[in-house]
């Protein structure tokens, strides 16, 4: 197993996803462990390119919120976390500013907190993605990599924390005997271009945050 972990680490680090333009597509109708209320179709919509960002350091404010996060993946050990947020990814050209989590293909990857869907959407270098937000709208939550989503998800529907968003998988640039989730958590800016926000590590504390029991 320690070999295979090694093996997916240093795959990673030669792809895996950042923000990037993208298009709607739409939903992957996969067996859900989790039932939601009743989907709307999504609106097809283009946003302009991204910026590169650099990251804001966790003030009191973040780390409050971040210590108030459900573990993304049920079932993972969140103490077996790798910090990648700051390795370098195309050759250098950016950063990560996220951190992967290891998990079998399928698993569920749930809401870390109440708020509501922004963006179903799809790009190249982070495959099937979720955007979603807090109640207050204070920060964003960026889910990439998924196989598909659960099939009751739609832009603007309202989450509640442990909500079945979709399940990992490899789309876009991750290796594809590496499944896994891309997990980034911003700042919402002051204009709401909520793809342009400011990244947040969330390691240190998501690392030792409540992981949800496998199968729920």
């Amino acid at each position: 197993m320690q070999k295979i972990w090694v093996l997916g680490s240093i795959l990673l680090t030669i792809g895996c996803s950042q923000r990037a333009p993208w298009v709607v597509i739409p939903s992957a109708p996969i067996p859900a462990p989790r039932s939601v209320s009743a989907p709307a179709a999504p609106r097809a919509q283009t946003q302009p390119a991204l910026s590169m960002v650099a990251a804001t350091p966790a003030d009191a404010t973040a780390v409050a919120h971040l210590n108030s996060l459900l573990f993304p993946v049920p079932g993972v050990d969140s103490t077996r976390l790798d910090d990648t947020f700051d390795e370098p990814r195309d050759g250098g050209a950016r950063r990560h500013n996220a951190i992967d989590i290891m998990a079998p293909r399928g698993a569920p990857v749930l809401a870390v907190q109440d708020g509501r869907v922004l963006k179903l959407a799809r790009n190249s270098k982070g495959g099937i993605t979720v955007y979603a937000t807090d109640l207050d709208e204070q920060f964003v939550y960026y889910y990439a990599h998924l196989n598909g989503y659960h099939p009751d998800i739609y832009a603007g529907k309202p989450l509640m924390r442990g909500d079945t968003l979709g399940f990992v998988g490899s789309t876009g640039n991750a290796p594809a005997n590496t499944p896994h989730l891309h997990f980034q958590v911003m700042r919402m800016p002051a204009d709401h271009r909520y793809w342009e926000g400011e990244p947040i590590n969330p390691y240190p504390l998501l690392r030792a945050t409540t992981v949800a029991p496998a199968g729920k």
